[in-house]
Parts: structure tokens; sequence; C-alpha cells
């Protein structure tokens, strides 16, 4: 399942407040704090206690997934 594009706009990261980046359509990823929030069955689990942390090498890949070069 695909999330619309405008809700997409209107989602934020529950930490920091900041846009997130749709990767595929398994998770939401904030590149600043490097965490990772999953979606499950197409519904966005923005809850600070779900989201779990990144490390540099998952960041680097989740960023290229992110743009499309992946």
């Amino acid at each position: 399942m695909v999330i619309d594009p405008t809700l997409l706009g209107i989602l934020a990261c529950p930490q920091d407040k900041g846009p997130l980046l749709l990767v595929g359509d398994e998770l939401l990823y904030n590149p600043r704090l490097r965490r990772a929030y999953p979606i499950e069955n197409g519904i966005p689990v923005l809850l600070i206690d779900e989201a779990r942390d990144v490390d540099a090498e998952e960041h680097e890949t989740l960023l290229a997934r992110a743009s499309g070069e992946a």
C-alpha cells in the first residue's frame, strides 16, 4: 500500500516534529535523528517507543532507498 503524498506531507516525526522520508512501504525514516518508524498494514506507527535506532551503514542504505537509488 502506498501512502498518499498529501498524507506524507502532513506526517511528522513525533520526536523532533520534522519531516519523514518514506522508505518503500515498510517504514518512515527521520534522517536527522536516525530513527525508523514502522508501517504496519499500511498504517504508520508514529510512536517514539515503537521507533528503532539506525546505525551509520543502514542510514546510508535508507537514504539511497528513499531517494529511489537502490
